[in-house]
């Protein structure tokens, strides 16, 4: 334990800190998790929708200072691929059964 002031104040901000930075980055692996099982779903708004909420989860992240900007915009990127290649795949589909 630190005996100076300054020190235990340190301590006890960058508790708070840890905490608050752990609490977020949880919530952002969430996010992420139930995008991606949105995009393995069937229903494309249900998809579209969580990408949306994670992608926003992803920018407060960095603003909050949580993760990289760099690292925030490959997983936003990768995200709006996988829904854009699941989208197209549904598309295709529905034109060839419409075409049958």
């Amino acid at each position: 334990m630190p005996n100076i002031k300054s020190a235990i104040k340190r301590v006890k901000t960058s508790e708070k800190r840890r905490l608050r930075n752990a609490s977020l980055k949880s919530a952002l692996r969430t996010a992420l998790k139930k995008a991606e099982q949105a995009i393995a779903g069937a229903d494309p708004e249900a998809a579209r929708e969580a990408v949306k909420f994670a992608q926003r989860k992803l920018d407060k992240a960095v603003t909050k200072g949580i993760i990289h900007k760099n690292a925030a915009a490959r997983k936003k990127s990768r995200l709006a691929q996988k829904l854009n290649a699941k989208i197209a795949k549904q598309d295709e589909g529905a034109q060839e059964q419409a075409g049958a």
